[in-house]
């Protein structure tokens, strides 16, 4: 590791754990920061980009229409950064297939995929019930590697327990090396003392500071990246920056995320925040900025469709089944039939109905196991 980059205005001190091997331990938060005019502007505007799309969701006879397709593209774009490869497609897929040969043919990341929407959901109804913890955050790390085989990387669910360089190599050209484990308590003690005590500071410029703090501690053996990047969610969800968790960051943060890991080491080895608190309220205006872009999308569709049945018999059966297709682009036979509270038969005229509109097409060519896709949507979601 280059020790002569981190300068003394660094965010931490460099701690000798081997000949020629440096960890860095990050201060505790809160740093002293010069809120100038034009900083106060851009906060102001990323406050008025989250504004902009929390009103789409009073639009809504149901903000669900909204929040599921929404957290599954944050599940699919967090995993991706963290080398996961799958699609929203395949994410709806895998969630609604019967056939045993469909689900054994998607791999093993997509199944990690699901997962991660299983678990930031249940992290978002504990923030919003219990506040954020340490315990909270084992829990959603434990959750998310359950079954997952990580020898030789440390358990799900505990603080790791040895030495994790934060870079791309593990040998001198690697960033540096992460607190010791012998640093941990103190560092996700200080932490946590922050997440819990009031704060005057804005609530996206806190939430800035909690994840470099959190990605700079970096407590697991593994998964640090997906778990920081909940956590945004569950700070943004614990402040009300939206009355619903519409906001994720992880999209925005693939297209930039080299600039976004050099603004985290900046503010370690020059101890500079303003650049990467302005990068993190960038990417709040630009996230915002797309939901709404595709929120306004899909209520368009969702209004077209509508206007394509409305007036069919079963009319009601097709509207509900309609809404469902927003948050479940995917569906089954058996499935609707659950969802209508009908019978296999209505479930397929249902169905059948909604495919001569052209809103569903039938994907797997079977007679057993048919799964039927709402093709529009998944692209509007998607693009």
């Amino acid at each position: 590791m280059a020790t002569g980059t981190f300068t003394e205005h660094g965010w931490g001190t460099l701690v000798p754990v081997a000949p020629d091997r440096w960890a860095f331990v990050p201060r505790s938060l809160p740093p002293s920061l010069d809120l100038s005019w034009d900083f106060v502007g851009q906060i102001a505007a990323a406050d008025r980009a989250a504004t902009e799309l929390a009103s789409i969701t009073r639009q809504l006879p149901d903000p669900q229409l909204l929040v599921e397709p929404f957290l599954k593209r944050e599940a699919v774009s967090s995993s991706r950064l963290a080398g996961l490869q799958a699609t929203l497609s395949d994410l709806c897929i895998f969630e609604t297939a019967s056939a045993p040969s469909t689900v054994r043919s998607l791999a093993a990341d997509v199944r990690e995929v699901a997962r991660y929407v299983h678990v930031l959901e249940y992290g978002v109804r504990r923030a919003a019930a219990g506040g954020i913890t340490l315990r909270l955050l084992r829990e959603l790390h434990g959750r998310l590697l359950k079954g997952l085989h990580t020898a030789g990387r440390g358990s799900a669910g505990e603080f790791r327990r040895a030495h994790a360089w934060v870079g791309l190599a593990e040998d001198n050209s690697a960033t540096r090396l992460a607190a010791p484990p012998g640093a941990l308590p103190e560092a996700l003690n200080a932490l946590e003392r922050f997440l819990q005590a009031p704060s005057p500071l804005p609530p996206l410029v806190r939430a800035a500071l909690i994840h470099y703090q959190f990605a700079a501690i970096h407590p697991f053996a593994r998964a640090n990246g997906r778990v920081g990047r909940m956590l945004i969610a569950l700070l943004l969800g614990r402040e009300r920056v939206l009355p619903q968790p519409l906001l994720y960051l992880s999209t925005a943060l693939e297209c930039q995320h080299a600039e976004y890991e050099r603004l985290l080491l900046t503010v370690s080895q020059r101890g500079e925040w303003s650049p990467w608190i302005r990068f993190f309220l960038q990417l709040v205006v630009t996230t915002a900025r797309d939901g709404v872009r595709r929120a306004d999308s899909l209520l368009t569709l969702r209004a077209t469709y509508r206007g394509r049945v409305a007036g069919a018999r079963s009319c009601d059966l097709l509207m509900k089944l309609l809404d469902h297709l927003f948050a479940h682009p995917v569906v089954t036979i058996p499935g609707v039939a659950k969802l209508l509270d009908v019978t296999p038969r209505t479930a397929r005229l249902t169905i059948r109905k909604l495919e001569t509109a052209g809103l569903l097409e039938e994907a797997t060519g079977r007679q057993r196991y048919q799964m039927f896709i709402g093709r529009s949507i998944l692209k509007a979601l998607e693009d």
